[in-house]
């Protein structure tokens, strides 16, 4: 057995190996912190004081104005409500597309894994040949079908389409990770008189609890910063947050606000990364979780 220092734990030496790592971690977080330190201190900023040119010294005097214009006075156009109106629709838009997606998502998942009707294998891989399909060639045939049904420029259109283009993902998934389930247990369950909904919601949804955190993180993240879909299929009156944004960056009257266009670009871009900040332990244990029984 090997010996144990006598005072502790031995210390880690500091080799070339290691300098090089941590000197690669501080040089990518830089590079990722940069544009985001430029962001806020630019907000922060008043116009004069913008155009200095400093753009890495910190405000002489912290400005929230632009925060406040941002929110509820940039102009879109010749419409000045600022981005909040975007920000409610973001919501409406994204909450019930990732529920929606990730409960389908699983139960398909869960239906070919551990069920396997005739052609699931068929099935499975037309979803995935589906989703390995650039969306934008979809996107002529969506409009065509959405207006068909009469849900083109809606709320209900627009979840309808997040949901269709996120199934693909989602159920891979959940399937690899209901494959490691032991189909005794679900056999098991037959036995004693569960029915496919009963397993799914007693027995498999419970087991499922981190992949449905990492899922929805997933799904979140994608559909809140989506602006191609929202641009085409929400309407005027649905745009999300990040089709607002655009306009507000691209709107000019007289000379253009940084401050207020970097504020409305953190308001846009606080909510997911609050949400990996807060959940940021449960995505890495549904991550691994993941790798380990996929």
């Amino acid at each position: 057995m090997a010996r144990l220092h006598p005072n502790g734990p031995k210390p880690a030496q500091i080799t070339a190996g290691r300098i090089g790592l941590y000197a690669f971690l501080v040089v990518a977080a830089l590079f990722f912190l940069l544009p985001l330190y430029t962001m806020v201190v630019t907000s922060l900023k008043s116009m004069p004081e913008i155009r200095l040119g400093q753009i890495f010294a910190l405000p002489a005097t912290l400005d929230f104005s632009a925060w406040a214009t941002a929110w509820s006075g940039a102009c879109m156009g010749t419409v000045c409500v600022g981005i909040r109106s975007g920000f409610w629709n973001s919501v409406a838009i994204t909450l019930p597309s990732v529920a929606l997606s990730v409960f389908i998502g699983a139960v398909n998942g869960y239906a070919l894994s551990l069920w396997r009707p005739r052609g699931a294998n068929l099935l499975f891989g037309l979803l995935m040949a589906g989703g390995l399909i650039p969306y934008q060639i979809f996107l002529y045939p969506m409009v065509r079908a959405m207006a068909n049904i009469d849900l083109y420029n809606s709320l209900a259109g627009i979840i309808l389409v997040h949901v269709i283009f996120g199934l693909p993902l989602v159920t891979l998934l959940f399937r690899n990770y209901f494959l490691s389930v032991p189909e005794e247990l679900c056999k098991a369950a037959r036995v004693d008189g569960a029915g496919f909904w009963r397993i799914f919601f007693e027995i498999m949804l419970p087991i499922a609890v981190p992949m449905v955190v990492v899922v929805s993180m997933l799904q979140f993240t994608g559909i809140w910063n989506d602006f191609l879909l929202g641009l085409v299929f929400a309407g005027r009156d649905n745009l999300p947050m990040t089709v607002q944004l655009n306009n507000i960056v691209n709107t000019t009257m007289g000379e253009r606000t940084y401050n207020v266009n970097m504020a409305a670009t953190i308001l846009t871009a606080i909510v997911p990364l609050a949400i990996y900040f807060l959940s940021g332990r449960w995505f890495v244990r549904g991550i691994a979780a993941g790798a380990v029984k996929g």
